[in-house]
């Protein structure tokens, strides 16, 4: 009886370390996939201001071309 439950628990104890070891694995992943969120959330603002700008120069394209072309 000792023998046979000796037996399951090291069969245990090897089950975790192989999904440790997985685990360990897609860890690292995960941390590669998700190192450059900071540099996202800095994008946010900078959109914003290329906006602005797109704005502005569509209204400085719209002053030049207003009345072009009319007889």
């Amino acid at each position: 009886v000792v023998a046979a439950l000796l037996t399951i628990l090291v069969r245990t104890v090897d089950d975790i370390s192989r999904s440790a070891r997985g685990l360990l694995e897609v860890a690292g992943k995960v941390a590669g996939n998700t190192a450059n969120i900071p540099q996202l959330e800095a994008t946010a603002p900078v959109l914003g201001l290329i906006v602005e700008e797109a704005v502005v120069q569509d209204r400085y394209m719209n002053a030049l071309t207003d009345g072009y072309g009319e007889s």
